[in-house]
């Protein structure tokens, strides 16, 4: 099989596998709830803790996170494809999550299971890029939306500053519109800064 026909093979699989529901799955076998029904109506993980259940919430972030992971790390440890291809499978394990044909096209926000994805990449250091992002703006982002697109729009933008490869810039541009377009309705509000630690300090003292 050529490059070609094998990355659509793997792009199908990452996104029927990202398609599924684990965490919706989770609430349902192990909290015997309906988890869209917590929270901000979101099937991803966040929405397991919400219905009241840390073993379970976790049980889902490992399965959401797993799901982005699988088929991407086969395109490069075992295919060997070219990255730019690999990132395509990477994405489509996002969109899948996202957009769920088993939810009427209605998944999670993603952020887990590009987690998941961004660990089997060819180079890490676009995980550890997301990573110091988004937990810098936990810090100072009150908005969980805006928190999360602080990772794409922060390494893309640095990615742009120091020329990075094509296919990190491609990937990470796809990443943000997915991000974008799932947090839109949250992201009309204007971002509320502050030093949360601050917040912990006083609610303690």
């Amino acid at each position: 099989m050529t490059d070609i026909t094998i990355t659509v093979l793997l792009a199908m699989a990452a996104y029927l596998l990202g398609a599924c529901p684990f965490s919706l799955l989770v609430g349902r076998w192990l909290l015997h709830k309906d988890i869209r029904e917590y929270g901000d109506g979101n099937p991803g993980a966040v929405n397991v803790f919400r219905a009241g259940d840390v073993k379970a919430g976790t049980v889902a972030v490992i399965l959401d996170i797993g799901k982005g992971f699988p088929f991407v790390f086969i395109a490069h440890f075992h295919f060997g494809l070219p990255e730019l291809m690999v990132a395509a499978i990477g994405l489509s394990a996002i969109l899948g999550h996202a957009f769920s044909p088993f939810l009427h096209f209605r998944g999670g926000k993603a952020l887990a299971v590009t987690g998941g994805v961004l660990l089997a990449l060819p180079h890490l250091h676009l995980f550890l890029l997301f990573i110091a992002f988004i937990v810098t703006a936990f810090l100072f982002i009150e908005q969980d939306a805006w928190t999360a697109m602080t990772a794409p729009a922060g390494a893309f933008t640095y990615l742009i500053i120091t020329r990075g490869n094509q296919w990190e810039l491609l990937f990470t541009l796809g990443v943000l519109i997915v991000f974008a377009v799932k947090q839109y309705e949250s992201l009309k509000t204007i971002p509320r800064l502050r030093f949360k630690p601050v917040r912990w300090y006083q609610s303690r003292s």
